[in-house]
């Protein structure tokens, strides 16, 4: 009698946690999965024949030449060396920058003064890209730009800035590390919370140094929220910042002079969408993007799994 009361009570508190997750999943099954109706596009020739929709597209003929256009365009080495060579330096930079500033933050003696600066760092993250391209064409214009008024002041030449292409890699990456350093840098400092001190305390007494520390205690310790931040990564590797590489470039009018270092994947997709009107072409390659994403990430937590299997996603 006293398992079954238990039973009944646990199946009871299991319903009323159930219900708290109807609203979750109501939103998750009209905005993630109903849409997921629309790939049917990337494996249609879509005509716009019937005025409708729904009707048009099952009207429209079946064909995989959608995928095929893309990969053998003139422009498909460009789009995919850009958006993988951005995509894994922002990977490795955006896992190593927050854990440095994480470790140093977490050590400060003063802990007001590190809500400062977490606080400070954090900031970035809530920005726009748009306000963001603003103070960035502030700093970057060829005529007013703080940048080259500092360059003149010293006797320098100025640059213009958004027809010189070698310089934007470098700019990339620098606001991608920056506005999301802070976001980054929380996840570390939360992990940082639940190592034991005492850990620190043997190892200070037995005369380990402050490095010493981090390398053989903290490090090690993060090493699953470092694996599980790295997969998550991966799977996003043939994706980029559409805002970031679009409207940066475009506030300076720098839009064609920049093509070669900021023509992304995301960007492209957006040209053939809005400028090209090309329905199927675009949702071909944003299904690609989505299936090479899942199978990263799938082989990612195997090889992990398999090694450690604790450390793995699932």
């Amino acid at each position: 009698m006293k398992k079954q009361k238990m039973s009944r009570d646990r199946r009871k508190r299991n319903n009323q946690i159930a219900l708290f997750t109807i609203p979750g999943f109501i939103w998750m099954m009209v905005f993630s999965y109903l849409p997921m109706f629309g790939l049917l596009i990337a494996f249609k020739d879509f005509k716009n024949t019937t005025g409708d929709f729904i009707s048009s597209l099952f009207a429209s003929e079946w064909t995989l030449k959608n995928f095929r256009i893309f990969f053998t365009s003139k422009d498909a080495g460009l789009i995919l060396r850009n958006t993988i060579f951005y995509n894994l330096v922002f990977m490795i930079l955006n896992i190593v920058v927050p854990l440095l500033i994480a470790i140093m933050l977490h050590e400060l003696l003063q802990k007001r003064m590190a809500k400062v600066y977490q606080t400070a760092s954090f900031l970035p993250y809530f920005l726009s890209w748009i306000v963001i391209s603003y103070s960035i064409y502030a700093l970057l214009s060829p005529q007013t730009g703080l940048v080259n008024k500092i360059i003149a002041f010293f006797g320098g030449e100025g640059v213009d800035w958004y027809r010189t292409p070698k310089y934007w890699p470098f700019i990339f990456t620098f606001l991608s590390v920056w506005k999301n350093l802070g976001y980054n840098t929380i996840i570390y400092l939360a992990a940082l919370t639940g190592i034991d001190k005492s850990l620190y305390e043997a190892a200070s007494i037995d005369g380990a140094s402050k490095m010493q520390q981090a390398k053989y205690i903290t490090v090690p310790l993060l090493t699953p929220v470092i694996i599980i931040i790295f997969i998550l990564g991966l799977g996003s590797i043939f994706r980029s910042d559409f805002g970031l590489f679009y409207h940066i470039p475009i506030t300076g009018g720098g839009t064609a002079a920049l093509r070669n270092v900021s023509e992304v994947i995301d960007t492209y997709i957006y040209k053939l969408l809005i400028q090209s009107q090309n329905i199927s072409q675009s949702a071909a390659i944003s299904f690609v993007q989505s299936v090479i994403g899942f199978t990263l990430i799938f082989f990612a937590n195997k090889i992990v799994k398999r090694y450690d299997p604790d450390r793995a996603i699932y």
